[in-house]
């Protein structure tokens, strides 16, 4: 595992001594306090767990949350929370069955958390067009809550991806394996030359940066520092505007199911792997522990943070929505 995170950090350019990854003006608030979204590159990392377990911890503090499943070819968030598939899902919205996404907003049981399920049972519900992403987008902005929590799916499909960016805090887990290590980091990739594709103020290199998604390139742009050399050659100007974007790139990190020292280092060395090659700080929030009994939770169809609430585990997660708190409480898209 140590291998996997070292044979990274061995072929990637160090850019931990480049202070010109300056913070740029944040638009105003919008109604929603904050957007958070927690995903990864591979399956089975837990994000399912941790997403409702963020949920029920933020709301327990008197929060009013809506957590969203947008896991959309495998939803099952609602399992996580101890529910039936509730009557309207996303699918009714995307097929206009609904008025409106509120429509959708379900009470879970648990004081000031609402949850809006993912897709059934609509034919390529998961690959939605831009344009429908872009009406939920909006029609997930304009609920009346304070805090928003999404699920998503695995993998590196543009809409998890534009999900992923849409929040205010962006989480990716991972389990301290070689195979999630590695897809965590597709993701972070991913989403980090999305950013880039996507900010306005880029326009000018946008086909730059087109090149760069291609790992294959022929202009041999493999890395954030061969894309940020071309951009200085072609226009200084713009190269300073990369740097600020880059900057605002700020993905939070979790490793979950650790079992040892090791396991738990992990996270500080992926952090370390990601100031070097992307030149961003990622924020490690840190672990949770392997614990047999999520899967007891599980079964027993009950949310982990209420059926065993003196956990190791449940005091983490509630440690990490402090951090959350205190930490991001004012950042905004």
């Amino acid at each position: 595992m140590d291998g996997t995170v070292n044979s990274l950090e061995a072929v990637l350019p160090d850019y931990s001594n480049n202070s010109a990854f300056d913070e740029v003006a944040r638009p105003p608030a919008r109604r929603i306090k904050q957007i958070w979204a927690v995903g990864g590159g591979k399956g089975g990392v837990g994000k399912s767990l941790i997403a409702s377990s963020l949920a029920i911890s933020a709301s327990r503090l008197g929060n009013s949350v809506v957590v969203v499943d947008l896991d959309l070819g495998g939803a099952n968030l609602h399992t996580a929370l101890g529910l039936d598939l509730p009557k309207n899902t996303l699918s009714d919205f995307f097929s206009d069955r609904v008025p409106s996404l509120e429509a959708c907003r379900v009470q879970t049981g648990i004081q000031h958390l609402d949850i809006i399920s993912g897709a059934q049972d609509a034919i390529g519900v998961a690959n939605v067009s831009d344009v429908d992403k872009t009406r939920l987008l909006t029609a997930l902005n304009s609920l009346d809550t304070d805090y928003l929590i999404f699920d998503l799916g695995a993998g590196t499909t543009f809409n998890t991806i534009d999900f992923f960016l849409s929040s205010n805090v962006g989480i990716i887990t991972l389990l301290p394996e070689p195979t999630s290590i590695e897809n965590a980091y597709r993701f972070i990739k991913s989403a980090y030359f999305r950013h880039l594709r996507n900010d306005p103020k880029l326009l000018e290199v946008q086909a730059l940066i087109d090149v760069a998604m291609d790992s294959r390139n022929e202009r041999n742009i493999r890395t954030p520092s061969d894309l940020f050399r071309e951009v200085s050659q072609s226009n200084p100007e713009a190269a300073v505007r990369l740097k600020r974007s880059i900057a605002c790139f700020n993905p939070k990190l979790i490793v979950n199911q650790a079992r040892t020292q090791s396991d738990i280092d992990v996270g500080y060395s992926v952090k370390t792997v990601c100031k070097k090659y992307f030149g961003i700080e990622m924020d490690y929030l840190g672990y949770l522990d392997y614990d047999s009994s999520v899967w007891q939770a599980i079964r027993r169809k009950r949310p982990m943070l209420l059926e065993f609430p003196n956990s190791r585990l449940v005091m983490n997660i509630d440690r990490m929505v402090q951090q959350i708190f205190k930490r991001y409480n004012n950042v905004k898209k």
